[in-house]
């Protein structure tokens, strides 16, 4: 068979399995279709396929394959950090800057250190820290990891729970757009490149005057046309943050930044992020999974992967159950707000790919961290509707 055959069986393939095993098993109450879909890309990567079927793996992974499929992942993962943000909504935070500075402070300072701590037990054997990072690189990048919350999956969680348009839905968009923006800062720390900082302040002013100048167009132009500028403005800018040495997806998450949620048409938008999810969004999964590795043996993998989970879980909980004692929350309260943070996929993926990119991290480690997010992701529906089903009264609470 030629490139383009294999290619649309590989295609067929992506499609196929997630969408069976999540409707048939009917998966949606633990495992939504997001998750099913990141769960096979790992079934189908070399540590499970190229082990059990390593032939017929060898036969469908083609090196030009791959590298079709990559392509496909890099724009369909621009668009995503893209759209997350455009809808970050800092004035809502600015508003509340007491509650949610001290919230977001904590739902994020506190899995951050723990997830550190669990970096330096990593670092205790080798096989974990890539080649091209340094110690404190590799550990913040870790802790990093376990702090992440994953805003757009956050917001189709929230949607299935009832609860997105609620009063508590927005307090949550608001903590996690305020971690958002520590997170992408973070990871600009992480990936600067001292030895091309002058390219990386140069692309740093260069994006703060063409964003000037790029509001002021889209603030002149109609609607329908602000949807295809935006496109050739997320492209540029994930261009020239690559070339700085900083990552194309910290240029995706800077264009959306700049640009204003009501600037497009909120129904449209929704579209755009459940079409993103649906059409493209699928074959990054699929790449993700076909970096996963265990060579260290799937025992240390998985021992690794259940001490970033114990962090993750215990710093995110710990952090809001502080913060929900100064500001004085319901009981329970902060039982809710802590598990739908701790919700990791996508975000939380597109990180550690970053990192693995970088050679931050080796390939174990990055296997370990998808599974944590995963697993983090899976835990947050069934663990947060029976609270919401008894303590109906806290969605409707505006403070």
């Amino acid at each position: 068979m030629n490139t383009t055959e294999v290619f649309l069986i590989a295609m067929t393939i992506i499609f196929t399995v997630p969408y069976l095993i999540w409707r048939l098993g009917r998966t949606e109450y633990y495992a939504p279709l997001v998750v099913v879909q990141i769960i096979t890309g790992i079934l189908l990567g070399p540590g499970v396929l190229g082990r059990v079927a390593p032939d017929y793996y060898a036969f469908v992974f083609t090196p030009a394959v791959i590298q079709s499929l990559n392509g496909i992942a890099w724009w369909a993962v621009m668009l995503f950090v893209c759209i997350a943000g455009i809808e970050l909504d800092l004035r809502k935070a600015w508003a509340h800057r007491r509650e949610s500075g001290i919230t977001a402070g904590l739902a994020l300072g506190t899995p951050l250190l723990f997830g550190c701590l669990a970096a330096l037990v990593l670092l205790l054997s080798d096989g974990w820290m890539g080649p091209r990072a340094l110690t404190w690189q590799f550990v913040l990048g870790v802790g990093m990891a376990c702090a992440v919350t994953a805003l757009p999956i956050l917001i189709l969680l929230m949607e299935k729970l009832e609860i997105l348009r609620q009063p508590i839905g927005q307090r949550i968009l608001r903590y996690a757009s305020v971690d958002d923006i520590a997170i992408w800062g973070v990871l600009a720390l992480i990936l600067m490149d001292w030895e091309r900082v002058g390219r990386q302040l140069a692309f740093l002013l260069a994006f703060a005057v063409a964003g000037y100048a790029f509001r002021k167009l889209m603030l002149w132009l109609a609607e329908r046309d602000r949807w295809y500028v935006a496109l050739i403005w997320l492209a540029v800018c994930s261009f020239g943050a690559d070339w700085s040495g900083l990552h194309f997806m910290v240029g995706a998450f800077l264009a959306g930044a700049v640009m204003e949620a009501e600037w497009f048409d909120q129904e449209k938008m929704d579209l755009l992020r459940h079409h993103v999810l649906l059409v493209v969004m699928p074959v990054f999964f699929l790449s993700t999974g076909l970096r996963t590795n265990w060579t260290l043996g799937g025992e240390a993998v998985f021992v690794a992967a259940g001490l970033l989970l114990v962090a993750s879980i215990s710093g995110k909980l710990l952090g809001i159950q502080i913060a929900g004692r100064i500001l004085k929350w319901q009981p329970g309260e902060a039982s809710i707000i802590g598990w739908l943070l701790q919700t990791k996929a996508l975000i939380m993926i597109i990180f550690v790919n970053i990192l693995l990119d970088k050679k931050i991290i080796t390939s174990e480690a990055f296997t370990a961290l998808l599974l944590m997010a995963v697993v983090s992701t899976m835990l947050t529906v069934p663990l947060v509707a029976p609270k919401l089903a008894r303590l109906r009264e806290i969605v409707f609470r505006t403070n």
